[in-house]
Order: structure tokens, then sequence, then C-alpha cells
């Protein structure tokens, strides 16, 4: 019975609160949210969970999240060293919009209780997400050269999984909060117009252009941005460190050699034994038997975990994983003694790869970064496809050959009897013209004696 009572007077005080008007735009202002379970596979639900980084209160403190938040702790440290800006002077900025921040989650239950939770998640959370936006431009030079998230090892290795994590709609944190982030450091009122805009477009090469919505200055979240950039307009072309294009993906080995590329054994086995020369791509020899996948993996973890140990094996198996698709891509490598096969089919080795691979990247500015832009470069020229297809239908086989060579000579002599019958009737015509009238066969005109 009190129960009852207590509940009733829960539902008055919330009665007396609730204001009709207010309602619709307070579901208008939601714009992240959990995905239902209905909507998600059990086999893909960590397609929308972050794996490295949380944003926002959905995922903060899952267990295998936590280890980023001393990062996050260290990056606003030297955000507050840098600009010298008082963090109590940060936290009024964003507490002046702290409404529309929480109005924009649409599981409210998420949110923590006090505003003071609430506004620390928000600036330690955005003044992550700002520096590595920046990134695309260049890393602040206040952290060392081995740190271990901004640096040239952190963006090969941690950026690829942030990347990620900020394109998912659990992941989000409201753009309003990076504005009044900008704007504390600018020590303007506003920060300047489009310039959280374009940190989103550059780092993830979208069209500035397009991400901007029709009537309006700032989007939703990194995700609405995102998504904007993609279907409004065209995607610009990655462009490494040193400002050069990146390559265009690379093909298969069986759709490389059709477009007339040849593969042949490296010289040595080292794994950095790679060139694409001339046409002629060269790969060092791997032996791949049951133990292969262990020491691959575990080679890939120190080389992801230990700044200055290198990329070579990472960059080695992604490049393997871009020209291996189906075990014929296999079998054609193993043909040429690239690949020496003890796992006992093909379709265990290009899976190998393919499951290896995952979240490993190249570097661009690499010599493996300069054959991969190289081989895809010339996979595209049509005069290598068409020599290609010339080669592998007509001289694969001496018959195949002898075949072409006898339909070659056969339409050349079918042109020469064409050429010298057409000689011979324009020889003959002209004989006809150029020789003296007939003798005229009327009587001569009388004579005058």
């Amino acid at each position: 019975m009190e129960e009852d009572k207590q509940w009733v007077l829960e539902m008055t005080a919330k009665l007396h609160s609730y204001d009709p008007v207010q309602e619709p735009m307070a579901w208008k202002n939601r714009s992240i949210y959990m995905v239902p379970s209905n909507l998600i596979e059990p086999s893909k639900r960590h397609a929308y969970s972050p794996q490295m980084v949380s944003f926002g209160p959905y995922h903060h403190g899952r267990p295998h999240l936590i280890p980023m938040e001393d990062h996050k702790q260290r990056t606003l440290l030297h955000v507050l060293h840098r600009t010298s800006i008082p963090l109590q002077a940060i936290i009024d900025s964003v507490k002046q919009v702290e409404p529309q921040l929480r109005n924009q989650y649409d599981d409210q239950a998420s949110l923590p209780d006090s505003a003071g939770a609430f506004l620390k998640m928000m600036v330690v959370d955005g003044f992550f997400m700002l520096e590595i936006l920046r990134t695309a431009e260049k890393v602040p030079s206040d952290y060392t050269a081995n740190d271990p998230i901004f640096s040239w090892h952190g963006m090969l290795y941690v950026l690829p999984y942030v990347k990620r994590d900020m394109l998912m709609l659990e992941n989000q944190i409201p753009l309003l909060v990076l504005d009044r982030l900008v704007a504390a450091e600018t020590r303007k009122p506003k920060s300047e117009d489009g310039y959280v805009h374009k940190l989103v477009a550059d780092f993830f090469s979208l069209n500035i252009e397009a991400t901007k919505a029709p009537g309006s200055g700032l989007g939703l979240h990194v995700l609405d941005v995102y998504r904007k950039g993609r279907i409004e307009g065209p995607v610009r072309l990655h462009r490494s460190v040193d400002g050069k294009k990146q390559s265009v993906v690379v093909r298969s080995v069986t759709e490389l050699y059709e477009a007339g590329v040849r593969f042949t054994k490296s010289k040595t086995n080292s794994l950095k034994d790679i060139e694409f020369r001339h046409g002629v791509l060269s790969l060092p020899w791997i032996m791949l038997d049951d133990t292969s996948e262990s020491s691959l993996l575990n080679l890939l973890a120190f080389e992801r975990l230990h700044v200055g140990a290198g990329i070579e094996v990472s960059a080695y198996v992604s490049f393997m994983d871009e020209i291996i698709d189906t075990d014929k891509d296999v079998a054609l490598l193993q043909k040429k003694g690239i690949i020496l096969n003890a796992l006992g089919s093909d379709k265990a080795v290009a899976k190998l790869f393919n499951e290896l691979s995952r979240d490993v990247t190249i570097d661009p500015n690499s010599k493996l970064g300069e054959v991969y832009r190289a081989l895809g470069a010339y996979s595209l020229q049509k005069t290598n496809v068409w020599r290609a297809n010339l080669i592998h239908t007509y001289f694969r086989s001496p018959w195949a050959f002898l075949s072409l060579l006898a339909a070659i000579v056969l339409l050349g002599l079918t042109i020469a009897q064409t050429v010298y019958s057409a000689l011979s009737y324009y020889v003959s015509l002209n004989q006809n013209n150029s020789s003296p009238p007939p003798p005229s066969l009327s009587a001569p005109p009388p004579s005058r004696f």
C-alpha cells in the first residue's frame, strides 16, 4: 500500500512538471542512440561497440576501454600546458550548454546524475577527440616521438582503431562540445566559423562543403558530419605525410597477373625484400605450416605494442592480404615458388592472411608503400592489360602460338592477294586508257585533185 502511495506521489510530481509543448522539442534534439537489440545480429555486436576508446557515456568504464582513460587525461594535461587556459574556464564554457548536450542522448538513464561527472566526461573526451582530429594536419609538437598515441607509431597502430570507434553511433559526443572547447581555447565567444567541420572533413578526407547541412552551421556529431560528406559530395583522395597521393586499391594476384604483372621469387626470404620493377613483382618466399599463425600473431602484437620496433612484419602481412583473396591467388604464388604451403590447402593460406591483417596498415611513405602505389598504377594501364591478354591467350602453349602464327600468315596472304588483285585491275585500266585510239572506220574526205 505504501508503494502505491509513493508511486502516486511520483506520478503527480511528474504530471505537474509535464509540458506537452516541450515534448516534441525533446525528441527532436535526440541524435545519439543505443542500437536496439532487434537490429543486431549476435555475431555483429562488435560492429556497434568501440574496441579502443569510449566517447560519451554509453560505453564509459567498460573494462577493455579503461586503459585509454589514462591517455585521455594525459592529453588534457598537454592541452592545458600548451594553452595556459584555466580548467575552470573550460568547464564553465561547456556548462553553458549542458542541457542541450544532455538532450542529445536518447538513453537518459546512461548519463551521470551529477553535473560535475557529466561535464568532466565531455571535457576529457572532447579534448581527446580534438587532438585526434588535428593529427590530420600535424601532430602537436609537445608530444614525444615515442608517444604511444600521438606519434608516427601511434598513427599507424592506434589511429585506425580510434578512427573506427569515432564512427560508431553509440560512441558519439555532441559536436557542440568541440565547438565550446575551441571557443575556450581561442578565448572567443565562439569558435571560428566552420573550424570544427573542417577538422572532421580533413580527418576523414571529405569535401568540406558537403559536410555542411543547408541552413545550419554545426552538425550533430562526427558520424552526422561523416554521413553528409559521403552522400553529398566527392570524397577526396587520402594524402600521405609528404603530400603524395596514396595508391588506389591493389588487385589480387590473379587480377594482377591478368593485367600483365609477372611474379618472381626474391633473392632472399627477408620480408622487406619486396620490389616491383618493369612489370615484375618480386616477393620473398615463405614457408607456412601449423605454427605460422601463432608466430605471426605474436610478431604483429610486438610491433603493435612496442614503439620503435618497426612495422616490417605488419606491412608484409597487410600487403599479402591485399593481393591474396582466394585459393587461386595462393596457387599462382605457390607455382612461382613464393609460397611453400604446408598447411594442407590453398584456402587455408588465403584465410590465414585475410584474418591476420585486421586493422594492420602499410606506412604510405615506406618502400613498400611506393611498391603498393606503383603496382596499383601499373595494373590500371590499359596497354598493360591488352598486352597481358594477348600473351595469356596466344602464348600459353606452343599450339596456341602456332595457331596465332598460322592465322597471321593466312591474314597476310589474304591481304597480299587482295592488294595484288587491286593493283592488277588498276594497271590494266591504266594501260587501256593510255593506248592510241583505234583507226576511224569512216571514209576519208574527197581529194581536191
